[in-house]
């Protein structure tokens, strides 16, 4: 898996977080871009793809979570996860911008916002049942904005690791994210991992009202990628100018 490379050298200090990802679903829907950047903070530029913008949800689950130097402790290291994300690049370095991240698990929530990314507390469950991997997450603590996904979804097809260029290159290969602090500081959390093992995918969509705190809506049928694991590393997070 070298043919499709870390873009920039990782940064020249420990990192602080170890994670093992698992049964990853990258599903993409193509979203007008002024709605984009309605809901997206005015310090982050935008990335799209040929002239498109791209909204991705992201159900899988983690474990092995774990600081530096710690152990993983089996109570609060594995649990399922749910991302809902778009695409910003500052100084050449094309990284994620989250919305939002629902996880099982309060303590990594709390942990999480301390770091400015937006978790959320939500009753979920992840597990392979006939082939496929049943998802589902509830929200907690807002049920006038139900944010809520049901599905199920698998693997179809072979390993390939996207080529340089490709909308599925655009979409997965990014090794940083960026926040925004509440007094508007924009931060970078760089990630690394070798390159995606992607596999095409089918899901059935029971409900996904994801995007539904955002006001923003989604058409058509997703795009789907499916990873069985990755194993990462992340770095604590350091201001930007921009």
């Amino acid at each position: 898996m070298t043919d499709n490379p870390r873009p920039w050298p990782v940064p020249n200090r420990p990192w602080l977080m170890r994670q093992n990802w698992h049964d990853i679903l990258f599903m993409h829907w193509s979203v007008p871009l002024a709605d984009l950047r309605r809901v997206v903070p005015p310090q982050l530029p935008l990335d799209v793809y040929d002239g498109s913008a791209w909204i991705g949800i992201v159900p899988f689950r983690m474990s092995g979570v774990r600081p530096r130097l710690v152990p993983p402790m089996p109570l609060i290291s594995a649990f399922p996860e749910l991302n809902v994300r778009t695409y910003v690049t500052i100084d050449d370095k094309p990284g994620v911008y989250f919305f939002s991240l629902d996880a099982a698990n309060p303590l990594a929530v709390v942990a999480a916002r301390r770091l400015d990314l937006l978790y959320q507390y939500a009753r979920m469950s992840c597990e392979w049942r006939d082939g496929w991997v049943e998802y589902d997450s509830e929200r907690l603590g807002n049920a006038a904005v139900p944010a809520r996904l049901s599905m199920r979804y698998q693997p179809t097809g072979d390993v390939f690791i996207a080529k340089p260029g490709s909308l599925e290159d655009f979409l997965t290969r990014r090794y940083c994210l960026y926040a925004v602090g509440r007094h508007d500081e924009v931060s970078r959390l760089e990630i690394d991992h070798v390159p995606w093992p992607l596999q095409p995918a089918r899901a059935e969509i029971r409900l996904n009202t994801m995007v539904k705190p955002l006001g923003l809506q989604l058409h058509g049928d997703p795009l789907l990628h499916f990873a069985r694991r990755m194993e990462m590393v992340a770095w604590w997070p350091q201001a930007i100018e921009v």
